[in-house]
């Protein structure tokens, strides 16, 4: 007999931020919190002049719809500019980072699926980035530059 799912609702409010990486990040809908199998999601909220460091998803393709806010997705090191109403699928192993050039907050929804064998193998952090007031910023590139050649795996 097995157990049927059930569905769960989350507030943005019930989700602690990660800012490690730039931003606010909120993984809403994952595995711990609504039992999910096949992907989680969440929100991102980014502040002018702010922005989410460059990762990659070696096991995971990543969708993003734009809510508000001016961004810039810098997709293997290729620009895009992101308006609100608009949506983007990342092809797993792509390094992608995004940045607020706007001046208002940014939010995003994102998707990633299909999940990682483990939750510390589902990111790989190709960038350093040091948190100051509401803007993360590039530290060591060389050292991240190795951290990318060597494929540590960051959480």
């Amino acid at each position: 007999m097995s157990i049927k799912p059930r569905p769960k609702i989350v507030d943005l409010s019930e989700v602690e931020p990660n800012v490690r990486r730039g931003g606010d990040l909120r993984a809403m809908l994952t595995p711990a919190t609504v039992g999910s199998t096949s992907g989680f999601m969440g929100v991102a909220i980014v502040q002018p002049g702010d922005r989410i460091g460059e990762h990659y998803h070696p096991y995971s393709e990543e969708f993003v719809y734009v809510v508000c806010g001016q961004l810039e997705v810098d997709l293997d090191d290729e620009p895009h500019t992101l308006r609100p109403e608009q949506g983007l699928m990342i092809p797993a192993h792509m390094r992608h980072r995004f940045r607020n050039v706007g001046n208002v907050e940014a939010r995003i929804v994102f998707h990633l699926g299909p999940l990682a064998p483990r939750p510390q193998l589902g990111h790989v952090d190709t960038e350093e980035t040091e948190i100051i007031g509401a803007a993360a910023v590039l530290t060591e590139p060389a050292a991240a530059g190795a951290a990318h050649d060597r494929g540590q795996v960051r959480s």
